[in-house]
């Protein structure tokens, strides 16, 4: 099955689009993202210059695909509890589905994220019921998929012990019918190899940043990580490495490294960045773009991101098209964001 856009797949015209959703087996948390000034040394201390709680994780790329009109499902575990009621509430507020019942008697996890001045950000994660996945609801999540629909997993959930092996076996039974996402996340390095080896195999796009993809590739270079990453996936399988400011290098499946240049722009938050590109690419790819201008669009909506306090801060269609204003994008773009 090609990563390409297939005109058999949901039917319609490029612009239109797909009967498919977006489906995350991923984790959507709550965040405490604290803003410093620099984090401290060992041993020291740091004032928080403002602090927020919001929903984050994988609800920020859920959060992207929806504001630019792709359906949206939630098929990861939660809890019962404050952090697992917030979580709800903001998919709801989304429009985001929810597939699986809450777990009882354990709440949703949280993240401590940091954010220094120059707009990087640490981060320390603390695990809750959405690292508990069962089998029972690895059943539930595949009778609720749909042709066409698009499957988004997280490096993270692949890393958790329990959670790994669960969505590995998940990944091999998803039917052909499904495109496959895999965004590794800086745990690669500690995803088991029979774990990691089956979703990848089955993996129609993988998108990572440069430092997944030296841990993938051991390669600094983001064209030769981009291109070593696509020769050991395969032709059936795209690659997407993401560059920052750089924009991203792209290979479609079978193809050769194109660079697409990103926007220059004053950042003041890169938390939430590189879901806000998955989560357009996502979209972008549901209204039946090529991959080219999708990639294009994800590294506006990225670009966009960055310039918004917050980790969910993906664009509008309206947002996005003004973001572009006086750097039009391509008429297929422009179409797609219009509908």
């Amino acid at each position: 099955m090609s990563g390409l856009v297939n005109p058999g797949a949901g039917g319609g015209a490029p612009g239109e689009p797909t009967r498919g959703r977006l489906v995350l087996l991923g984790n959507a948390i709550v965040d405490l993202v604290m803003r410093v000034p620099a984090l401290p040394e060992r041993g020291g201390d740091t004032l928080s210059q403002d602090t927020a709680l919001t929903t984050g994780g994988g609800f920020n790329v859920l959060t992207a695909a929806r504001r630019l009109g792709l359906p949206a499902l939630y098929a990861g575990a939660h809890g019962t509890g404050p952090f697992a009621d917030r979580v709800r509430a903001d998919l709801a507020r989304e429009g985001i589905e929810v597939v699986l019942d809450q777990i009882a008697e354990e709440d949703t996890g949280f993240c401590v994220a940091f954010v220094d001045d120059g707009g990087e950000r640490t981060f320390a994660t603390s695990l809750g019921a959405e690292a508990r996945l069962t089998e029972a609801h690895a059943e539930a999540v595949l009778a609720a998929l749909r042709p066409g629909d698009m499957v988004q997993i997280s490096g993270y959930g692949l890393a958790y012990p329990v959670n790994g092996p669960v969505l590995a076996s998940l990944v091999a039974r998803l039917p052909e019918h499904t495109r496959v996402f895999l965004d590794p996340g800086p745990l690669v390095d500690q995803i088991p190899r029979e774990v990691l080896a089956p979703v990848l195999a089955r993996c129609d796009w993988v998108s990572c940043n440069q430092r997944e993809g030296r841990l993938l590739t051991g390669l600094d270079d983001a064209h030769g990580a981009a291109a070593a990453l696509a020769a050991r996936l395969g032709p059936r399988t795209g690659v997407l490495l993401r560059a920052d400011a750089d924009g991203c290098w792209l290979v479609p499946p079978g193809g050769e490294p194109l660079h697409l240049p990103g926007r220059r722009v004053t950042a003041v938050d890169s938390n939430g960045a590189g879901d806000a590109h998955t989560g357009a690419f996502l979209a972008l790819l549901g209204h039946r773009l090529d991959v080219v201008a999708a990639a294009q669009g994800a590294n506006a909506a990225a670009a966009f991101a960055v310039t918004r306090h917050g980790p969910a801060t993906g664009p509008t269609p309206d947002e996005l098209l003004r973001f572009l204003d006086g750097d039009p994008p391509t008429a297929q773009l422009s179409s797609a964001l219009r509908r």
